[in-house]
């Protein structure tokens, strides 16, 4: 069994190009069929060092991708496409997406930062948005809702 993490990484991100992996117990039995001892919390920790995101493949199911990628237009429309709801309190804007795409999303808002949000904290399927300033709020999910719209 193998168990240098160097090349652990560098046999995952090979088989994250592959775009056909979908869950960590995927990928954990892939890098098994290469002799490497893993476990899915190492997955994980693997995962985020990397800069993994999920996306929508063209079949419409969610893969693990990696960001330079160009993983923004594996969804094959605009990314607002993955959106179900935007809503705010005071204070707040929650994103609510198809399972599996918050990440993708939350990545593009921190990337482009409409409105200047300050940032993004996403789940499988919920992102919470940090707006610049609590008094723009409805100007700053017109500016979310015109990026989500033109990327992808």
């Amino acid at each position: 069994m193998r168990t240098d993490s160097k090349e652990r990484l560098q046999a995952l991100r090979q088989l994250l190009g592959q775009g056909r992996l979908s869950t960590q117990d995927d990928l954990r039995e892939a890098l098994e069929r290469q002799s490497f001892t893993v476990t899915q919390s190492t997955i994980s920790r693997d995962l985020r060092k990397i800069g993994v995101v999920k996306a929508i493949d063209p079949q419409g199911r969610t893969v693990y991708r990696l960001p330079d990628e160009g993983s923004l237009a594996v969804t094959g429309g605009a990314l607002s496409e993955l959106v179900t709801d935007i809503v705010a309190n005071p204070s707040l804007i929650v994103i609510h997406t198809r399972p599996g795409s918050a990440s993708l999303i939350a990545r593009h808002l921190d990337q482009v930062r409409p409105a200047g949000i300050l940032g993004t904290i996403a789940g499988d399927d919920t992102i919470f948005v940090a707006p610049a300033e609590a008094k723009q709020l409805s100007s700053a999910i017109q500016a979310i809702r015109q990026s989500l719209q033109s990327a992808g």
